[in-house]
């Protein structure tokens, strides 16, 4: 099974994505756009994993005692040489701990995190094969700056990737709490 571990987004923060690539979006725009059912922030990619890692990796998450963490996504950008359109995502104080917590549980089960710094985003459009064109034909239709109501993240998930031809699809396979704010909250 191929996993992964993210946080998925609210409610207000999927309409208003929704809102922004349903105007962007046109026929033979050369770009695959991702559906609000995929989007979510990465915490960890694991890749294929076996039926023992996967048990494994199951109890060290649980382990995990983090609070709820406050996320905002900060306007939208591209990745050129990846050739992806996205939203960025702030990095909290917060959101780095839990990050870091969940690469130390999976260190555990083997799983190696990337030397890469955590700069998380959600995935919005890609360009079909190497048609560079089209993210530059977007990059002029897109505001940099637009902004997005933040939320608090009650959960991480476990998903397991399901790659085909239209895309991906994703399923939940396990569900870890965050743990409410103790005294006056924000």
């Amino acid at each position: 099974m191929r996993l992964f571990i993210g946080i998925p987004l609210a409610t207000e923060v999927i309409a208003g994505l929704q809102r922004i690539t349903n105007g962007l979006q046109s026929a033979n725009d050369g770009l695959r756009w991702a559906s609000p059912e995929t989007w979510h922030i990465t915490l960890q990619f694991l890749g294929e994993t076996s039926p023992e890692k996967y048990a494994c990796t199951v109890a060290h998450l649980r382990e995990i005692r983090s609070p709820q963490v406050p996320i905002w996504l900060e306007g939208t950008g591209f990745f050129d040489r990846a050739g992806v359109f996205f939203a960025g995502v702030n990095v909290s104080p917060e959101l780095a701990v839990l990050q870091k917590q969940v690469v130390a549980a999976t260190a555990h089960c083997g799983f190696i995190a990337e030397q890469r710094e955590f700069h998380p985003h959600v995935t919005l459009a890609r360009a079909k094969g190497d048609n560079r064109q089209a993210l530059r034909t977007l990059k002029t239709r897109t505001d940099p700056k637009a902004a997005f109501p933040r939320f608090a993240a009650l959960e991480f998930l476990l998903y397991e990737a399901f790659l085909g031809p239209g895309g991906s699809r994703y399923e939940i396979r396990k569900r870890f709490l965050l743990e409410p704010q103790r005294g006056g909250g924000e």
